[in-house]
């Protein structure tokens, strides 16, 4: 793909740190059931697969919201769990519950079947969809491309599915670790892969979505998760060929000092921890990504913009009175029955109030 810079750089200035002229914003599920766009595409595809398998459907919804809104970034239509379908664990979604997998890896011999995917065969529909969503984008903003976690897939594969309390991952890290290890480091390698074909289709800049990192005790985030974080972030390529990295995890907090030493560009947070305080603990070392808690977006313009500002203030407080080095968004994903106008007065007032 072109290297020629996006028309709208901001996002991607603002992970290297540069000047910008306001500070770039997109959200995490920016595509997605709050709009009714998407809703007809989705009743059209027959089902959220049908939509994500199909390039040319997983593009129109990446640019839905883009249509809408004055956004400074889109990223790819997907679902975190494309790499372990694509180890053939087989990915289904009940309405209400959400994925599912008909085989969950439980044993020895389960992991020891586990291998990579061949990206141009088993995820082609991905990298077909970069490459689409890139030319109608028409370097308008960047794309960013994602994965889950290693550690998040992980807890998808062992469980079968969503979790109230991670009790098998949990009990199979604690019993085997080196078969969880061994598990962790083919995923991991999958992940790899993955976000490297992201990028060499098109995709201008990664996310990885750790989810679920924060569910473990700090031993256990350190070995199970940080562990190949940084193993991603120190294995994809460096120099003129990279996009940059960030790592978003809900609940880590604790954590930050150590993310920033990943190797990634940036760091994304929830909003359990302030930007101010995040800022002046990563001291200069990546840029932040968040974190507006996003049920933000019930309340009324005048209060999304009021809690807009004071998270801008926050993060240039913590960062020296500069608003350099921040990428704004939610704290986490965007749920179905948000209003598409409170999302534009939160993208209105972030361009308005920290306009340099």
């Amino acid at each position: 793909m072109t290297a020629t810079p996006p028309k709208n750089d901001r996002f991607l200035r603002a992970l290297r740190r540069e000047p910008v002229d306001r500070t770039p914003v997109w959200l995490m599920r920016q595509a997605g059931r709050y709009l009714p766009e998407y809703r007809a595409t989705r009743a059209a595809a027959g089902s959220f697969l049908g939509m994500a398998k199909n390039p040319e459907l997983a593009c129109e919804v990446t640019l839905q919201p883009l249509r809408r809104f004055p956004l400074d970034a889109a990223i790819l239509f997907s679902d975190i769990l494309t790499v372990p379908d694509a180890m053939g664990l087989g990915l289904y979604f009940v309405e209400g519950e959400g994925p599912k997998f008909e085989r969950p890896v439980r044993t020895h011999e389960d992991i020891a079947k586990l291998a990579v995917p061949d990206m141009d065969r088993d995820l082609r529909y991905v990298t077909d969809a970069v490459r689409t969503i890139r030319r109608e984008l028409d370097n308008a903003v960047p794309l960013i491309g994602f994965s889950g976690s290693p550690w998040t897939l992980a807890c998808y594969m062992i469980e079968g599915g969503g979790s109230e309390n991670f009790s098998k991952v949990k009990a199979l890290a604690l019993n085997d670790p080196a078969a969880m290890h061994k598990l962790l480091d083919v995923v991991s390698d999958a992940v790899i892969a993955y976000l490297d074909a992201q990028r060499q289709a098109g995709a201008q800049a990664l996310q990885v979505f750790d989810t679920w990192g924060g569910v473990l005790s700090p031993s256990m985030y350190r070995e199970f998760s940080l562990r190949y974080l940084k193993k991603i972030a120190q294995a994809l390529p460096r120099g003129a060929e990279k996009a940059p990295l960030i790592l978003f995890g809900k609940g880590n907090g604790a954590y930050l000092e150590e993310l920033a030493d990943t190797g990634a560009e940036g760091v994304g947070i929830d909003w359990t921890v302030g930007l101010g305080d995040a800022a002046r603990r990563t001291g200069g070392k990546v840029a932040l990504q968040g974190n507006l808690d996003p049920v933000t977006l019930y309340a009324q313009p005048e209060a999304i913009r009021r809690e807009v500002g004071r998270a801008l203030d926050d993060y240039a407080q913590g960062n020296g009175g500069s608003r350099e080095g921040h990428v704004f968004n939610l704290g986490h994903g965007m749920s179905p029955d948000m209003s598409p106008d409170h999302v534009a007065a939160l993208v209105a007032a972030v361009h308005e109030l920290s306009a340099r």
